[in-house]
């Protein structure tokens, strides 16, 4: 399906791309080649192939849910600048 100038000074008004008069032949000549690829891939026999696995179909791998580093408050605080008791004292951000 080859494109005409008018075409391809439509597609790139849509694209918000500013395109010289000189450039339209060439932009034309890639988008012509671009369309030949897509053609000639829409003519490969796909029916024996086996469709993607997508993200729905692909469970999500499950751990048990266990505290491993929990436990030794001065062991996770120790480099905290600040601390009260077991908690990191963050300064106010809102006032």
């Amino acid at each position: 399906m080859p494109l005409d100038r008018s075409t391809i000074r439509r597609i790139a008004r849509l694209a918000r791309i500013r395109l010289e008069e000189s450039e339209a032949e060439r932009l034309r000549q890639e988008l012509d080649g671009i369309l030949a690829w897509v053609e000639m891939l829409n003519s490969v026999d796909v029916s024996e192939v086996a469709p993607m696995t997508g993200a729905i179909t692909i469970g999500l791998k499950m751990r048990p849910d266990i505290v491993t580093d929990g436990g030794d408050a001065d062991l996770v605080l120790g480099n905290a600048p600040e601390r009260v008791g077991d908690f990191y004292t963050v300064p106010k951000v809102v006032e």
